[in-house]
């Protein structure tokens, strides 16, 4: 059987300069705890909720075309498996037409069967269809 890797993806009137520098922008749409660097590669950064912690790094980098964070390290208390999301990736992909910038997000590892799918992939929908897209479109997300 086929893994089926979570995927989501926007499409926001701005220019792909403007997308990626949103992305970067983990601090602003994703995480209010945040430290570190998410824009080069070799950059490394962590987010944190509440007892929740994911470190990552940066392994891919294109400007205004594709971004890779590579997961590190983790800790995500509320699974059996507090690692699980250790060695996957968050490669987000950016392409445009006629104005519009197309954002494809695809977590690498994260498929139904593992523990976290169900509520990692409703966390992510909110933060790239709600806080991402308003951080790209009025100028402010809502991290948490």
């Amino acid at each position: 059987m086929e893994q089926k890797n979570y995927h989501n993806s926007i499409a926001v009137a701005v220019s792909p300069a403007t997308a990626f520098v949103g992305i970067a922008n983990v601090g602003g749409w994703w995480a209010k705890s945040f430290q570190g660097r998410a824009t080069t590669v070799g950059d490394k950064f962590t987010v944190q909720f509440g007892e929740t912690k994911v470190d990552f790094e940066i392994t891919e980098s294109v400007p205004e075309k594709r971004i890779v964070w590579h997961v590190t390290d983790c800790f995500l208390p509320w699974l059996n498996n507090k690692t699980e999301w250790t060695g996957t990736n968050v490669a987000w992909d950016i392409s445009s037409k006629e104005g519009i910038a197309h954002i494809d997000m695809t977590h690498v590892g994260l498929f139904p069967g593992v523990e976290c799918y169900k509520a990692c992939e409703d966390g992510w929908n909110g933060h790239i269809t709600g806080s991402l897209q308003d951080l790209l479109t009025k100028g402010a997300g809502q991290p948490q």
